[in-house]
């Protein structure tokens, strides 16, 4: 899929991965790179790592599409989590209302779809970012820190098939559980809230796996489950033991500081599924 591609713009949201992108993106033969990026949102040190950063208010569509087709882009990604919040804050243009106003259901996937439609309209495709991003994509049997316990393994193969399960509801993508019960649902919330509600049901002793997945038809167009450092540190903070990725559907960002961390407080994060 990036065979012959060398031109590309990407539709940066927080945190590190829109960086991680545009480095894998250089390595990977992509000569020039065009971002967008959302005030309160992108990292201004993008900036280094492309060739423009055109920056934007959330929910202004129009000027999105135009810094793309001003600059002769036809392919783009989306890199990078635009926090659920941000969608229902924003102050959308004429553009964005009209797509809004059509959407029978205002989900993430069916907000990202849209604005999707609305690039190809324009001469835009946007494409998945993880033809670029597979060697940041644990495979079968990959594990960071303690060996799993047999319960453990038990409860991180019950926590991917719950997790599947209420993904395809369009729910959220993560579970909390312990000993066979589930303790938290992913929902609005988002991953980390979800960890700390999840660690205190489990109790004073802690202990409990979570695991991410992806949902059945999802999709990797705008929507890339990772986990990095900060969710290890949500683990650790609720003193979850096991976290649990599917495998080879989940980016891990900053592996070395996740290795450290999980070493560090005795937390498993293991490929399932």
């Amino acid at each position: 899929m990036t065979d012959g591609i060398e031109t590309l713009g990407l539709i940066a949201g927080n945190r590190s991965l829109p960086l991680l992108f545009a480095q894998q993106a250089r390595q990977q033969g992509i000569r020039r790179l065009v971002a967008v990026g959302f005030e309160g949102e992108t990292d201004p040190a993008l900036g280094s790592l492309v060739d423009e950063l055109v920056w934007l208010k959330v929910g202004q569509l129009s000027k999105m599409i135009s810094a793309f087709t001003s600059r002769g882009i036809t392919q783009c990604v989306m890199a990078g989590q635009i926090a659920p919040k941000n969608l229902y804050d924003l102050r959308p243009d004429l553009r964005a209302m009209a797509v809004l106003l059509r959407l029978k259901e205002k989900n993430a996937h069916s907000i990202f779809g849209a604005i999707a439609d609305e690039l190809k309209k324009d001469g835009v495709e946007l494409i998945e970012a993880t033809p670029w991003l597979r060697s940041l994509m644990p495979g079968p049997n990959f594990r960071l820190g303690p060996k799993l316990s047999s319960e453990q393994k038990d409860d991180l193969d019950f926590g991917f098939r719950m997790a599947k399960a209420i993904s395809q509801l369009e729910i959220g993508q993560s579970v909390v559980v312990k000993r066979g019960a589930v303790l938290a649902v992913e929902a609005f919330e988002g991953t980390d809230k979800c960890l700390a509600r999840g660690g205190e049901l489990a109790g004073k002793d802690g202990g409990a796996v979570a695991v991410k997945v992806a949902s059945e038809n999802h999709d990797f167009r705008f929507d890339i489950p990772c986990v990095g450092p900060r969710t290890l540190e949500a683990c650790a903070a609720a003193r979850i033991s096991v976290l649990g990725l599917e495998t080879g559907k989940a980016l891990l960002l900053e592996q070395d500081a996740c290795e450290e961390l999980a070493r560090k407080n005795k937390i498993s994060l293991a490929t399932v599924g």
